[in-house]
């Protein structure tokens, strides 16, 4: 950058022109207000030229990164990456921002630049160009070129998702609500929100609330899988309430061991008060006794216990193996 904000157009300051910009670093990141969750694709992406670049640019990458996307309208390559870029810049909520400039409508900048082909990203931080790329990258090598310029920064919708989740699984269902719903105001096909609030519903015992949630949603949500896993949540918790106590099964088990019905009944007992291991210990149980009986309902009730409390869960990924071992013992 020359002094009087000029850009140097030897390809040595060139980052476009390379893979990476040599020494390029991360740099801590200025985030948005804490009440903005998400940001509109508008906000992100935004046309610019030679006269603005200034400020579009240069001054505005003191605030938060900005991405300079050189393209045309001719260029084939551009009508895929462009699309790809706003959403993940999108997906970012306003750590980012991306300014486009047409290489056509200025050239002289353009030349400046050293753009030999199209599209070409930059990447301006504290006004000063740190990194760049030449080509339609896909969208999974964007989003590891957004995140590096981002310092690995979380966007503030995901940070609240976090934070909502936490305080779910600490028995905060006030906290997780609040959090949850505000996420579903602001976007509310949020697959992880409404997931959320569903098992916000059910913590807070509140079961039919959670089953008129489920009824509201169009088929192509409910088949997400946070909001499957919730869903089967719900049910398993439903069935787990219409359960008897587990005395009357275990006293059942005392007599005959091979009573199948009531090892299942005493597995749902215990899931219905809380005790998921134990629930899983007398399912896994009764599918090593008996795999067909019930049309293999051991079996199929554990893929639903595993699949409510999610692929990250220990006990679900400790359940599986176990399964798994049955199955091919």
């Amino acid at each position: 950058m020359n002094p009087d904000g000029s850009l140097k157009p030897d390809g040595e300051n060139n980052p476009a022109n390379q893979d990476a910009a040599p020494g390029a670093k991360a740099l801590p990141v200025t985030p948005p207000q804490p009440g903005d969750l998400t940001t509109a694709p508008g906000d992100v992406m935004k046309d610019s030229d030679t006269a603005n670049f200034m400020a579009d640019v240069i001054e505005a990458s003191k605030q938060v990164p900005v991405i300079v996307y050189f393209w045309a309208e001719w260029c084939g390559p551009c009508k895929q990456f462009g699309p790809a870029l706003k959403k993940v810049v999108t997906q970012a909520a306003g750590l980012v921002k991306v300014v486009k400039i047409n290489v056509d409508e200025n050239q002289e900048l353009a030349g400046q630049m050293r753009i030999q082909s199209i599209p070409a990203v930059y990447a301006f931080k504290d006004g000063q160009p740190t990194d760049g790329f030449t080509g339609a990258l896909p969208e999974s090598q964007i989003k590891t070129f957004i995140d590096k310029q981002t310092g690995g920064a979380k966007p503030p919708l995901e940070a609240a998702l976090d934070d909502a989740q936490a305080a779910l699984d600490a028995g905060d269902v006030t906290a997780a609500g609040a959090i949850f719903g505000k996420i579903q105001a602001q976007d509310p096909a949020n697959e992880k929100a409404l997931a959320g609030m569903i098992r916000v519903a059910l913590a807070a015992g509140e079961h039919d609330q959670a089953k008129e949630m489920i009824d509201s949603l169009p088929p192509e949500l409910t088949a997400k899988p946070d909001i499957a896993a919730a869903i089967a949540a719900v049910e398993l918790s439903r069935q787990g309430q219409d359960t008897g106590e587990a005395d009357e099964y275990r006293s059942r088990l005392e007599k005959n061991e091979n009573d199948h019905q009531a090892r299942f009944d005493l597995a749902m007992a215990f899931y219905g008060s809380n005790q998921t291991e134990a629930a899983i210990d007398e399912l896994l149980d009764l599918f090593s006794r008996a795999p067909k009986w019930d049309d293999e309902a051991a079996r199929k009730q554990l893929l639903k216990i595993f699949d409510a409390l999610g692929a990250a869960d220990p006990l679900a990924a400790s359940g599986r193996k176990r399964l798994s071992s049955l199955l091919f013992s």
